[in-house]
């Protein structure tokens, strides 16, 4: 298996929905706003729910908010 890294495009989604602060977004998807600061960073990997609700925050699809790539140069 090839490691792989997940990145997520969640601060420009929230400054697209009309500059959503990080508290807004952790009360809209029940969790606090060191949840979602950690999620932004890239620390803390959402649970598959928690990352649909987010979507869903944004009304957007889920590989918008959250892009899958592999590392280069890794072999299997």
């Amino acid at each position: 298996m090839r490691p792989t890294r997940v990145t997520n495009s969640i601060r420009a989604l929230r400054f697209a929905s009309k500059e959503m602060t990080q508290a807004q977004l952790a009360d809209r998807i029940g969790v606090t706003r060191q949840t979602v600061i950690a999620i932004e960073k890239g620390r803390y990997s959402p649970s598959l729910e928690m990352a649909f609700q987010i979507a869903r925050v944004f009304n957007v699809p889920l590989d918008t908010v959250f892009q899958y790539t592999e590392i280069e140069g890794e072999t299997p």
